[in-house]
């Protein structure tokens, strides 16, 4: 992914307080990551969501959930759901018995936070490895709220941290280290390519860390996606459930007129003219096309899809998205096509 440096303004001064505003959202604290914990609240990764939500309804999502563990066999009162009523304790003891179920508590949620080098973008707002740091921070405060687990996979080009699902105190603290000392290694300068194939080689940790009842949730641009991130992906629906937070900045989807630009790749430097139509559009079809293979292969393993961009409040967007009806298109079998 190319980084788009500075245009070339004719005011030094201005020039270098736009490069100061960015470089204040390049990072993440552990304070940032904290702070985040009262935050975590009006959305959740469960099935039972509010009616507006991006999860709920099956069309949109098959998330399970926590199981249900049997916990005793009671007489039936009335108004109690005879749906479960178990009908052979009954026939035994002469009147209606009901199963009781209590919902598990403590079911394994991984985080796949990608900080590679194609992370290290951000036209506005913050940089993408700093809105999925944010977006894992809210999901663990979120997760453990409710009493599961919670682990994770931070990768980037300088190393892979594996960090074993554990209820609150146990992971927090390891996974919230693994995000800032990745983040904080990203640099503009920075000669080496982002490696697409660290997607792939941290899925294929996976299923070490989460083998069977739990969620995943891909937190990346999915650079490098290819032919093995669908196969390793459904390798692992098909014993837990897939959550794809989806992070992107507005200017990759539309190359502004802004003129003559330096862009630095792999520690080159080129310079561009972004007035050019056929540079922009382009762009736009590359980012569109990355997006809809996305969209396209989660609508048919019915994973749920959530784009999060640079350019707002990473915690607004998740209440947002998981608290709203999406806005169907009137093509049949494309539930994500509405959000933006």
């Amino acid at each position: 992914m190319a980084r788009i440096l500075q245009p070339k303004a004719r005011d030094p001064a201005a020039r270098d307080q736009g490069a100061r505003a960015n470089e204040a959202r390049a990072y993440v604290t552990l304070d940032d990551l904290l702070r985040l914990n009262h935050r975590a609240k009006g959305f959740s990764f469960l099935p039972k969501q509010p009616v507006h939500s991006l999860l709920a309804g099956r069309h949109a999502s098959r998330l399970r959930g926590r199981g249900l563990e049997f916990e005793e066999l009671r007489h039936y009162y009335e108004g109690d759901d005879v749906r479960a009523i178990d009908w052979r304790a009954t026939a035994r003891l002469g009147e209606p018995q009901l199963r009781v179920y209590t919902e598990e508590r403590d079911r394994p949620v991984l985080l796949l936070v990608d900080q590679r080098l194609s992370m290290f973008f951000g036209s506005r707002g913050a940089m993408k490895s700093v809105v999925a740091a944010e977006a894992a921070a809210l999901a663990a405060w979120r997760v453990t709220s409710l009493g599961d687990r919670i682990g994770g996979l931070v990768f980037s080009e300088n190393g892979m941290d594996e960090v074993r699902p554990h209820a609150r105190q146990a992971a927090i603290g390891p996974l919230f280290e693994a995000i800032i000392r990745r983040n904080g290694e990203l640099r503009a300068e920075d000669p080496r390519p982002s490696d697409p194939s660290l997607l792939n080689a941290a899925l294929a940790r996976v299923p070490r860390l989460l083998p069977h009842d739990g969620l995943l949730t891909l937190i990346t641009d999915a650079a490098g996606a290819d032919a093995e991130t669908v196969r390793l992906v459904t390798e692992i629906t098909a014993h837990n459930d897939v959550l794809t937070v989806f992070v992107f900045d507005p200017l990759e989807a539309e190359l502004p007129d802004i003129g003559r630009t330096v862009v630095a790749d792999a520690g080159r430097q080129i310079e561009i003219d972004s007035s050019a139509s056929g540079l922009r559009r382009g762009f736009a079809a590359s980012f569109a096309e990355r997006r809809e293979a996305i969209e396209g292969f989660s609508r048919r393993r019915a994973i749920p899809v959530l784009p999060l961009s640079t350019g707002r409040d990473t915690a607004d967007q998740f209440r947002e998205l998981l608290g709203r009806r999406l806005a169907r298109t009137a093509t049949p079998g494309r539930p994500m096509s509405a959000v933006r």
